[in-house]
């Protein structure tokens, strides 16, 4: 990664972000100059050397842009007028108030993840506009064609200007419920990376780890969030068996089988800490803050044998009267099968089956097929297992599936 990139990387939110209130809201205006800002820098930084303020210069050289944008479009312009005049009270001095640089990238967050926007076009948009990421990494992430990526962010720029959502970090009234929206689009970039619903790659950590960088900025931001913090637990504790859930050839390697040696020492300490934060709060544990004392259960056990199952159970049933969902019921008959044996776990899935739930989703049968496996009804195994493998997308996945229903026939 060049300087530019690690720069752009890394201060893209704050950049993007001072240059939306410097133009009063106009995130695609914004964007743009940010842009063209970079492709200056392209050129003339290995000619005349790197500044040494490289935001800075970007700022500056964006700020000029956005001037002369103004310019073009209405000399006489009020718009124009005021920027002109904060442009020569200013001189080139620094584009931000450094008291509002936090202000400035929490209001991108919001305005990203507005809940105008569909939840494609959120994770879309954070990415781009938040992350930093190139419409082209974007694309190669979610493994979608770039047009489709470009016509997402368009379209919820477009969407952002005419809905007028002001550039502003939401009061507090509005926050808490608007703060739900931003963790859930971060938590679907997470989760993105730590299981790819289709291509033939299991993982995508650099997906997985800039979810957990701007989960991070945010918590930074809004330090006083438990559940900020319970899902930067979720992530890390996750994220700590990334280094063994892949074999050399990229094949899925499953909990049971996987070496706890190789999980990450360090991310799970993060884990930990992290979700004492959000336990600190004296609130209780929210939906992630309740997912990430579930890793936690992973995370301090030696074997899967030894997993404090009967625990488990109980967490599910804790998120699963907070946050109900098909997942968190099936998660729960899969710990439940772990604690009194798969006969219980299968009466579960079988009323899931029963009243038609997870339609489509190649998870149910996986399940089903592993219980009845280990209940020792192998045809009915083999045929659900060669089920799920027929609906999943993940081309790794798929092929543990077809390998266990293999080994039954």
């Amino acid at each position: 990664m060049t300087s530019l990139e690690a720069v752009w990387r890394i201060e893209s939110a704050r950049i993007v972000g001072a240059l939306t209130r410097f133009t009063g809201g106009d995130l695609d205006l914004a964007e743009d100059v940010a842009q063209e800002a970079v492709a200056e820098a392209i050129v003339a930084w290995p000619r005349d050397g790197e500044p040494d303020n490289p935001v800075g210069w970007l700022l500056n050289t964006a700020r000029r842009r956005a001037i002369d944008m103004f310019r073009r479009r209405a000399a006489r312009d009020e718009k124009y007028a005021l920027l002109a005049q904060a442009d020569s009270d200013g001189g080139d001095g620094h584009l931000w108030d450094p008291d509002r640089i936090d202000d400035d990238v929490l209001a991108l967050m919001f305005v990203a993840c507005h809940p105008v926007l569909s939840p494609e076009a959120r994770v879309a948009l954070t990415l781009r506009t938040v992350g930093g990421l190139s419409t082209d990494e974007i694309a190669r992430a979610f493994l979608v064609p770039v047009p489709t990526v470009q016509a997402r962010i368009t379209r919820a720029k477009k969407t952002i200007a005419a809905a007028q959502v002001p550039f502003e970090v939401p009061d507090q009234a509005d926050r808490k419920e608007r703060l739900g929206g931003v963790l859930s689009v971060l938590y679907v970039i997470f989760t993105e990376g730590s299981t790819a619903t289709a291509g033939d790659s299991l993982l995508r950590t650099d997906l997985a780890y800039e979810a957990v960088r701007l989960t991070r900025t945010l918590a930074a931001l809004l330090p006083g969030e438990p559940e900020v913090f319970g899902l930067i637990a979720l992530c890390e504790l996750t994220a700590s068996r990334f280094p063994a859930r892949t074999a050399a050839d990229g094949s899925a390697i499953l909990l049971e089988d996987q070496d706890r040696r190789r999980w990450d020492r360090s991310a799970i300490r993060r884990g930990l800490a992290a979700l004492g934060q959000a336990s600190a709060a004296g609130r209780g544990l929210g939906p992630y803050g309740l997912q990430a004392a579930i890793a936690a259960c992973h995370a301090a056990a030696p074997s899967v044998a030894a997993t404090d199952w009967d625990r488990i159970v109980l967490l599910y049933e804790a998120l699963g009267r907070v946050a109900p969902s098909p997942i968190v019921a099936l998660n729960r008959a899969v710990a439940v099968a772990m604690a009194e044996g798969p006969a219980a776990g299968l009466l579960l899935v079988d009323e899931m089956v029963a009243t038609d739930r997870l339609p489509g989703s190649y998870l149910l049968p996986s399940v089903r097929g592993e219980l009845l496996t280990r209940l020792g009804r192998t045809g009915e195994a083999r045929a659900e297992l060669e089920l799920a493998a027929r609906l999943c997308g993940n081309v790794r996945e798929r092929a543990v599936l077809l390998r266990k229903a293999a080994a039954l026939s």
